[in-house]
């Protein structure tokens, strides 16, 4: 079977996964030891996709610096979503670059190529559908997307329904005609957005074939940043990275990992990155590109992103560090649950130490409470104890 060219959607800022997200979009945040984004296109290029337009917008350029005009012998395509108003019209913006048949998935979303060849071969064998929708039996539709599906058709579909005995989970994978440009066009924004679940469902409201399959396979999504872990931690159950069972096979070739420590299995340790004598990883740790573990420190449900450095004797559980983030020697940010603010939001019993943004910098013995979020490029001075976030850019004295 032949792929159709894929629209891969990853204009979005995601706004609920700030600070992490304010100098760079949500799909280039890791997903274990590389990005999300990557993760997406893996999966296209596994199904013999050729052919991918890229849909960007927030901070696009990094986006376009990251993957390039190539992915895995696939081209890549970029069109611009200059606002960000929904996926409906993300897709409109890609219509002229696409010819016939499309498949279309989310870049912020790790998806399995299981769910997405189930999809390609439902809107085959359908024949006569306009389109085709994967729906999974999943929990937690609150969250996300639902549609209901009778008898191999989409009948309805809804944003954060609560009634898990009618709806699936819609997991965002989609075959479709030309025929859905046109059902957005006609539908148009409501209150500013126009998502394209809206142009499914005019799709069947004239009574157009639009079929659903029911599907399974790894479906994993970061809507706040401590989802990030959640993120590794589900790549870890499912195979997806290396070092479950053997935590040699998490190491990459090129990483430098002291004789005398210590990693707990499941552990990934990326190209170039350094870990020093008597650091003990793991369980649950992912330490980026280029990134260094100091002796003596202790990471636990961790994940370090690229160029990300922690001092000797940290003892970090539950944490995220973003890409050049700095902890100096003996900072210690222990693990949730925690209560962690998000704006004016409060979010209740979360399991989360602390996040710290890209280009952040610590001094040596800071203690962070559970659930603090740190902004980019803020900088903490030596001795400091954080029970309250710090704004981007900030500096913290004692």
């Amino acid at each position: 079977m032949t792929a159709p060219t894929a629209v891969v959607l990853a204009a979005g800022e995601g706004v609920r996964l700030r600070p992490l997200t304010r100098n760079r979009p949500k799909p280039l945040l890791p997903a274990g030891s590389s990005p999300i984004l990557e993760h997406a296109l893996d999966t296209l290029t596994s199904v013999g996709v050729d052919d991918i337009v890229l849909v960007v917008g927030h901070k696009r350029s990094r986006v376009q610096d990251y993957v390039g005009s190539t992915h895995d012998g696939a081209t890549v395509r970029y069109v611009t979503q200059d606002s960000q108003l929904g996926s409906g019209h993300a897709l409109l913006q890609a219509e002229s670059a696409v010819d016939g048949p499309l498949l279309v998935l989310n870049g912020d979303q790790v998806i399995d190529s299981a769910i997405v060849r189930d999809v390609l071969d439902a809107h085959r064998d359908a024949g006569d559908a306009a389109a085709t929708v994967g729906a999974l039996d999943r929990g937690g539709l609150s969250r996300y997307g639902g549609v209901v599906v009778d008898d191999g058709r989409a009948t309805e579909f809804a944003e954060n329904p609560d009634d898990e005995a009618k709806y699936r989970l819609n997991a965002g994978v989609y075959g479709l005609e030309q025929s859905i440009f046109d059902a957005l066009r006609s539908t148009g924004p409501e209150n500013g957005d126009l998502p394209l679940t809206s142009g499914l469902q005019t799709l069947v409201d004239r009574d157009e074939n639009v079929a659903a399959v029911r599907t399974e396979g790894l479906w994993a999504d970061a809507n706040y940043p401590w989802d990030v872990l959640g993120l590794a931690r589900e790549l870890f159950d499912h195979g997806v990275l290396p070092g479950a069972d053997d935590p040699a096979m998490g190491i990459a070739p090129s990483a430098r990992v002291h004789d005398d420590a210590v990693l707990k299995s499941p552990v990934v340790v990326a190209e170039d990155a350094v870990v020093e004598a008597g650091a003990v990883l793991g369980p649950h740790v992912c330490v980026g590109q280029n990134a260094t573990v100091g002796a003596n420190t202790v990471l636990e449900n961790t994940v370090l992103d690229a160029d990300a450095r922690v001092g000797a004797n940290a003892t970090l559980a539950d944490c995220m560090l973003g890409q050049g983030a700095r902890l100096g020697p003996g900072t210690i940010a222990a693990g949730g649950p925690a209560d962690v603010r998000i704006d004016e939001r409060v979010l209740t019993d979360q399991r989360l130490g602390a996040v710290v943004a890209d280009r952040a910098e610590l001094g040596g013995g800071v203690t962070i409470a559970p659930g603090t979020l740190i902004g980019p490029e803020a900088q903490v001075g030596a001795g400091v104890t954080l029970d309250a976030n710090v704004p981007a850019d900030a500096e913290v004295r004692r």
